[in-house]
C-alpha cells in the first residue's frame, strides 16, 4: 500500500507545489457571515461559543487588481506601442458590427491567447477601444 501512496503522491504532487491561493477555494458566497455558535456538540452551527474578532485583510487578498501605477505603465505602452497585428484584426471584425464578426473575433483571440475567459476579455478591450475610437472622431 506505500507503493500505491507514493504513486498517488507523485502524480499529484503539482497540487502539493501549488501556491496556497490556487490551492485555496472559498466556497462561501461573498458578503457570507457564518451564524453563531451554539455551544452545544452536535447540530448545524455546533461549537465552543467565541467572541469574533474583525481580522485586518491579508495582503494576499488583493492579489491580481490591478494597481494606479500598472494602469498608467500599460496604458501608456498602449499608446506609444498600439495594438499586436492579431489586435487589429479583430478590431476590423468588431468594426464590422454583425453578430458572425464578433463571434469570429472571439475565435480569433482564443486561438491567440489560449482559453475562452481570456478570448472573451481581450474581446471586450477591444471593444471598448473601438466605442473609444468612435468617441474621439
Amino acid at each position: 500500500s506505500s507503493d500505491l501512496s507514493r504513486g498517488l503522491r507523485q502524480r499529484c504532487s503539482f497540487l502539493v507545489n501549488l501556491p496556497p491561493f490556487v490551492r485555496k477555494q472559498n466556497m462561501a458566497k461573498p458578503g457570507y457571515v457564518k451564524p453563531a455558535a451554539t455551544g452545544m456538540a452536535a447540530g448545524l452551527n455546533k461549537g465552543f461559543i467565541v467572541t469574533r474578532r474583525d481580522l485586518k485583510q491579508k495582503p494576499s487578498y488583493r492579489r491580481g487588481r490591478k494597481g494606479e501605477r500598472v494602469g498608467l505603465v500599460r496604458e501608456v505602452v498602449r499608446e506609444v506601442v498600439g495594438f499586436a497585428p492579431y489586435e487589429r484584426r479583430m478590431i476590423e471584425l468588431i468594426k464590422i458590427g454583425s453578430a458572425s464578426t464578433f463571434k469570429r473575433a472571439l475565435k480569433l483571440a482564443k486561438k491567440r491567447l489560449g482559453t475562452h475567459r481570456r478570448g472573451k476579455k481581450k474581446r471586450d478591450e477591444m471593444s471598448d477601444a473601438v466605442a473609444q475610437m468612435r468617441r474621439k472622431a
